[in-house]
């Protein structure tokens, strides 16, 4: 390792170790400000800002002019990227356990490096007192949307009729699904209404021959991701819920990336 390197390291250590450095960048990245702005904004104690602000300017990572300070370039780049590192890892920790023991080699590794985009999602699980909250949530989410997208690695006996009401709302659906369940679930939908959806592009169904080790469901504006075990079993008891921008592209992409294995 060089000397430059070591340097960096060090340097890096210095910013992490201190929540209130950590806050004192990140208001900095929006904007030069003085210290008092910081203070007002982030409610922390003056003297612990102005303490560390004189810290942060001695190591040259603030640039100080008259009562404004203005982060340094690189260490905007170094401090954006400890970010997204720590938003990485903050993603892997709170929602553990819907990785810990699942499979997750359906997700590429483009998606698997963005996976700061599920940052802000929640996990939603079952309990003793409510063995049904993540269908109760899904079908919540089928009942007013307009615009549906799934990888659906199995059938609840509730979705044939919540996809046709999507479909008599005039709204439009695509799904990908195993063949082996593709029989059973377009039968129990109005031959009807599926022939004339079909035909005006409103209901498209992709039929996958593998095996689909992943389950997605984005509805209207949200995303609902769920896994199976590594035994093979599909996990109902939990699925991650999102609505923000970054998810809703994160699953796209994810939805796109299987969609073109079977096109």
């Amino acid at each position: 390792m060089t000397i430059s390197e070591n340097y960096i390291d060090k340097d890096i250590l210095f910013i992490v170790q201190s929540e209130i450095r950590l806050k004192i960048l990140t208001e900095l990245c929006i904007r030069p400000q003085t210290i008092r702005e910081i203070v007002d904004k982030t409610h922390m104690i003056y003297s612990s800002v102005s303490n560390n602000m004189n810290k942060l300017e001695y190591k040259n990572h603030v640039i100080k002019d008259n009562r404004v300070y203005t982060i340094n370039p690189m260490t905007k780049i170094y401090f954006k990227q400890l970010m997204e590192f720590k938003r990485s890892i903050d993603v892997i920790q709170n929602y553990n356990s819907l990785w810990y023991k699942h499979d997750i080699n359906h997700i590429n590794i483009q998606l698997i490096e963005d996976i700061t985009k599920l940052y802000k999602s929640k996990l939603i699980e079952t309990n003793p007192i409510d063995i049904y909250k993540t269908h109760n949530n899904i079908k919540k989410q089928l009942r007013s949307s307009n615009d549906v997208k799934g990888i659906l690695p199995y059938i609840h006996p509730e979705y044939p009729r919540l996809i046709e009401n999507v479909l008599k709302r005039n709204g439009k659906v695509e799904l990908i699904m195993e063949k082996n369940i593709y029989k059973a679930f377009v039968s129990k939908i109005n031959d009807k209404l599926r022939r004339k959806s079909m035909k005006n592009g409103m209901f498209k169904i992709h039929v996958m021959k593998e095996n689909l080790q992943l389950y997605l469901l984005i509805c209207d504006d949200t995303m609902n991701l769920g896994l199976f075990r590594n035994d093979g079993s599909y996990d109902q008891n939990r699925i991650l819920n999102s609505s923000t921008q970054d998810s809703m592209d994160w699953a796209n992409c994810l939805f796109n990336t299987i969609k073109e294995k079977v096109i």
